[in-house]
């Protein structure tokens, strides 16, 4: 089992949220980001803040183009945590946890991600 984590924007018109929409229905949603954490890491706290992905071009592995070459600290910053156990033996995740963010800009250098590894199996079919 697991803890499925979602970071959410305090409110539907925080900063960026004509660029948040779902791809099935085209609706609006105040959802930034969502992980699934199998390990046993302690959950975030007020004051984490997102990554942000990014494609530098010149940097670009050709044999994956569209992977992101860097990262860095991004604006939307934890305020509040919810977590919600399950009390059901069989449920998919033992938590559910609620990350509400606030936008507040920062300026962070990008940073390069670490190159692709490819497990030899694979590579080998």
């Amino acid at each position: 089992m697991g803890k499925y984590i979602i970071f959410k924007a305090e409110s539907m018109s925080a900063e960026g949220w004509k660029e948040r929409r779902l791809s099935q229905s085209e609706a609006f949603t105040s959802i930034l980001a969502e992980h699934y954490d199998s390990s046993n890491s302690p959950l975030p706290e007020p004051g984490y803040r997102l990554r942000e992905y990014h494609k530098v071009s010149k940097f670009a592995d050709k044999q994956f183009p569209d992977a992101s070459t860097h990262s860095r600290v991004g604006d939307w910053e934890v305020i509040r945590v919810e977590e919600y156990t399950s009390e059901i033996p069989s449920a998919d995740f033992e938590a559910v946890v609620i990350c509400y963010c606030q936008y507040s800009p920062v300026t962070t250098p990008l940073e390069p991600m670490p190159e692709i590894q490819i497990a030899q199996e694979l590579q080998e079919v």
